[in-house]
């Protein structure tokens, strides 16, 4: 079974840039297919960023051009890399693996 543990999260000023990590432990990290998703407060969680097992990415809109998801099956780990950020994305960031497994989430937060 594999088990997901992110980092990367923090406080940053609008402009700014932050590297979140999902890092796996357990067998079996390459066969999936590998998601990042938000919630904000009051909002429902949304898909922000998604890799196939072949590395083809998908981004929500709001985040295109900013955000870059990638995967390194010999670390265990994937990433999404945050550029540009706005008050607006600020939100728990939680990764999947295959939808059914799931990170504890980490803060982000875009303010002055």
């Amino acid at each position: 079974q594999v088990q997901l543990v992110e980092s990367g999260g923090g406080l940053v000023q609008p402009g700014g840039s932050l590297r979140l990590s999902c890092k796996a432990s357990g067998r079996d990290f390459s066969i999936y297919a590998l998601y990042w998703y938000r919630q904000a407060p009051g909002k429902q969680r949304e898909l922000v960023a998604s890799i196939t097992r072949r590395g083809s990415t998908d981004y929500l809109d709001a985040v295109k051009g900013r955000f870059t998801i990638s995967r390194d099956n010999a670390k265990n780990t994937v990433y999404l890399q945050m550029n540009s950020l706005k008050p607006e994305d600020t939100a728990v960031y939680s990764c999947s693996a295959g939808g059914v497994i799931w990170g504890q989430g980490t803060q982000v937060t875009v303010s002055s």
